[in-house]
């Protein structure tokens, strides 16, 4: 093609018609190819979704050695009530990132001393993490001095039965003796049961001694038993922590005396240490 032919206005024109063309070609050749791509992506999606390590297993909640379940953080609710409570669910055979948690949650928070639970869910294997968040608790019940505690006051003033006892020994609590007779135990508030905590704390402070327990069998005769010896408060009121204040000049007195002192009398303005006779 000689230079002349090149620079005839018509060579330019199918020149650019045969550009466009080219150009044509290519965007068609992409869209196929981004068509292909996306086929192969559902298609690599449907095929991963269809895979059962996206699913629980049917038999999740059967025991607590499954390995689609995890149960942590719980210390005074034993797993086999958590497991007992996930029970009343079918177990979601969706893809685990569709399972809704929220009816496997309420049925946890139905157990007294639950306050709160996450559930965390984990993909490929699909599997379940029940994380628990217990009640504290504050003060332990026992109906005598030698009988292990039957219930347990939370730090939210919620009573917390047998079911549930005994609780672990890492747990410190103030153990409180009572019949339930004269002040029924099972109608306290939470202010009652932060009293008798401020009750024993007062006690621990001025006393520098471990509080054992506070016997409230009869609440116009209060008892709060220390090492060293027991201290007779009277009735249980605002006045009571006035008197326990009294303690750190009478206890070096009742270690120096050489007989069995049967307790400290604080429930005058004067003080009275008494003897076991």
């Amino acid at each position: 093609m000689s230079n002349e032919d090149m620079q005839h206005p018509k060579y330019h024109q199918n020149r650019r018609l045969q550009q466009a063309k080219m150009q044509r070609k290519v965007r068609k050749s992409q869209r196929r190819l981004s068509q292909l791509r996306a086929l192969w992506r559902l298609f690599i999606g449907v095929v991963i979704l269809k895979l059962p390590q996206w699913r629980l297993h049917r038999n999740a909640f059967d025991n607590l050695s499954s390995p689609a379940l995890e149960i942590t953080n719980n210390r005074i609710v034993p797993s086999q009530k958590i497991l007992s409570a996930l029970r009343r669910n079918q177990v979601c055979t969706k893809p685990i990132f569709l399972v809704k948690t929220d009816n496997l949650k309420k049925s946890i928070m139905q157990l007294e001393p639950v306050r709160d639970v996450y559930i965390r869910r984990f993909w490929f294997p699909a599997r379940l993490q029940i994380i628990i968040i217990e009640r504290t608790p504050l003060i332990t019940i026992s109906p005598d001095i030698n009988v292990p505690p039957i219930a347990f006051f939370s730090a939210d003033g919620k009573l917390i039965g047998r079911d549930y006892m005994p609780l672990s020994p890492d747990f410190k609590t103030v153990k409180v003796i009572t019949y339930g007779s004269g002040d029924d135990y099972r109608n306290w508030d939470k202010a009652k049961v932060n009293n008798f905590k401020k009750l024993a704390a007062t006690v621990e402070m001025d006393s520098g001694e471990t509080v054992e327990y506070i016997d409230y069998r009869n609440p116009k005769d209060v008892y709060v038993k220390i090492p060293t010896v027991n201290i007779r408060l009277g009735s249980f009121n605002a006045g009571t922590f006035d008197k326990i204040h009294r303690i750190p000049s009478l206890l070096p007195q009742v270690k120096m005396l050489n007989k069995k002192v049967k307790y400290i009398d604080l429930r005058w303005d004067t003080n009275y240490i008494k003897l076991d006779e």
